[in-house]
């Protein structure tokens, strides 16, 4: 009975999977990890994340180049092998999760290739990727399933010239013009891809802004050059029709005035966010439940309202991010281990792999505003930075929200490059309830982007050296 206690079945491979069925058999559990893909790695390292990134840093290196050119180096423009590059992705993504694979089977995972449902709230069934179906029992279910790209309800025909983000990153051709459908993250951060690999390409977004809810100073660093490296970046627009023609796919366009017109692109990228797969998991036949968007509720141990099962991840709930995912596996086979372990962050980081990249953490200035919670926002600007102006890049800032009493950091917020490495150091500081002082004491070494943390601490106090802000009073 003591072993059947510590028996733990995953359902899902992706980074809150995996990450789960790694330390349950770390913890010495019997593990069974379902899902069809030959190796774990879910949707981030197969289609998402990885891939994305691989071809974002690809982007980077072209528009290296070209800044380059007003230092006194030129080079010649680059030489697109579209086939190599697709080539060179997919090594990436096999490589990875080829390893991951091997760290499976030196743990002794069990792994099932196949897809699960629930027949009650202690059996799954499982239909296998050779065809042949399964029965399972479990003491203990972990559903880790993520999430599936959102469509807009009659705007997408079957076509292959209508791509989502999953289509896109497969990278078939460079249509000479997109159009970008949602100016959130995964949209721009594609949209940066193509447009360095030669595409026109135009994003509109029906908010009044791209990245909504997003701090807007660190918008402000994005747009400037998004402006310059897209063709049109359109706000408060929506689409309204797609109709596919020899020529491409014309797309009617409607303005905040009611005001249409009518555009035709070679392709069109459907990004629009992401949804829960909730569905077609047999959840009704156990005690799960559900919220109104598709999401299944869970306690702070992310225990559903089925004792025995639990959720993680995107399907949990925002934010959809892959290392939330993981945090939240590993703090759940802690609470199954016997350990009182909840899932209780202080601050998750954030990050969009943009050129410049943006990442925060904790509270931002308008939840602040919100709660009406008394705060000193602090900024210093990279274009006092020595390490940014040796790099060419003083397109950025960093932010920091601090309570005017205890001079507790609650939030952090970047922009520029390497922000997406920069932030982890404020979500340690949030972690660990430090204040102001205690990041402006902290010696970072120079010339360093990390030094900009230290100083915007310092612009608190009116003590920047290379920042002047009157000391507040």
């Amino acid at each position: 009975m003591a072993e059947n206690k510590r028996q733990v079945t995953v359902i899902g491979g992706g980074p809150g999977g995996y990450a789960a069925a790694f330390l349950a058999a770390d913890l010495d559990m019997d593990v069974t990890l379902i899902d069809p893909e030959e190796n774990p790695g879910g949707i981030c390292l197969y289609r998402g994340c990885i891939p994305s990134k691989a071809l974002l840093h690809l982007a980077k290196l072209i528009s290296e180049t070209k800044d380059a050119e007003s230092w006194g180096l030129k080079y010649p423009d680059p030489e697109i092998d579209i086939d190599k590059i697709r080539s060179w992705k997919n090594d990436v993504v096999g490589k990875l999760t080829g390893g991951l694979g091997q760290l499976s089977k030196r743990r002794n995972v069990n792994h099932i290739r196949g897809t699960a449902r629930f027949k009650d709230s202690k059996n799954l069934e499982i239909d296998l990727v050779n065809g042949e179906t399964q029965s399972h029992s479990f003491k203990n279910a972990i559903i880790a399933t993520g999430s599936y790209p959102a469509k807009i309800p009659n705007l997408a025909p079957d076509s292959p010239k209508i791509l989502d983000s999953t289509t896109a990153l497969e990278l078939e051709d460079i249509p000479k013009s997109l159009l970008v459908v949602g100016g959130g993250y995964i949209g721009l951060e594609l949209g940066t891809v193509y447009a360095s690999l030669g595409t026109k390409v135009t994003v509109v977004e029906m908010m009044p802004g791209i990245l909504p809810g997003v701090d807007r100073d660190l918008v402000a660093q994005l747009f400037k050059r998004l402006d310059g490296l897209f063709e049109s970046v359109m706000v408060s627009t929506t689409v309204t029709e797609t109709k596919e023609q020899k020529n491409g796919i014309k797309v009617t366009l409607k303005s905040e005035d009611d005001e249409t017109q009518d555009k035709i692109f070679d392709k069109v990228l459907i990004s629009v966010g992401r949804k829960p797969n909730s569905a077609n998991l047999g959840l009704e036949n156990t005690g799960v439940e559900l919220d109104d968007k598709g999401f299944v509720k869970v306690d702070a141990h992310r225990r559903t309202t089925d004792d025995n099962i639990f959720a993680i991840g995107d399907i949990a709930g925002e934010p959809m991010l892959a290392h939330k995912a993981s945090h939240e596996g590993r703090a759940v086979v802690e609470f199954i281990s016997g350990r009182d372990v909840d899932f209780s962050p202080r601050a998750i980081p954030a990050v969009v792999f943009t050129d410049p990249e943006i990442a925060w953490c904790g509270m931002t200035e308008e939840e602040a505003k919100n709660r009406n919670r008394e705060v000193d926002i602090v900024k210093f600007p990279w274009a006092a930075s020595g390490r940014a102006a040796t790099i060419g890049r003083s397109d950025g800032v960093t932010k920091l929200i601090i309570d005017t009493i205890s001079e507790r950091i609650l939030g952090v917020g970047i922009a520029g490059p390497g922000a997406g490495e920069l932030i982890a150091e404020g979500v340690l500081a949030i972690e660990m309830a430090a204040v102001a002082s205690d990041l402006r004491f902290t010696i970072h070494p120079h010339p360093t982007l990390s030094e900009t943390l230290m100083e915007t601490a310092d612009v608190l106090y009116g003590q920047s050296t290379h920042y002047y802000r009157p000391r507040r009073k």
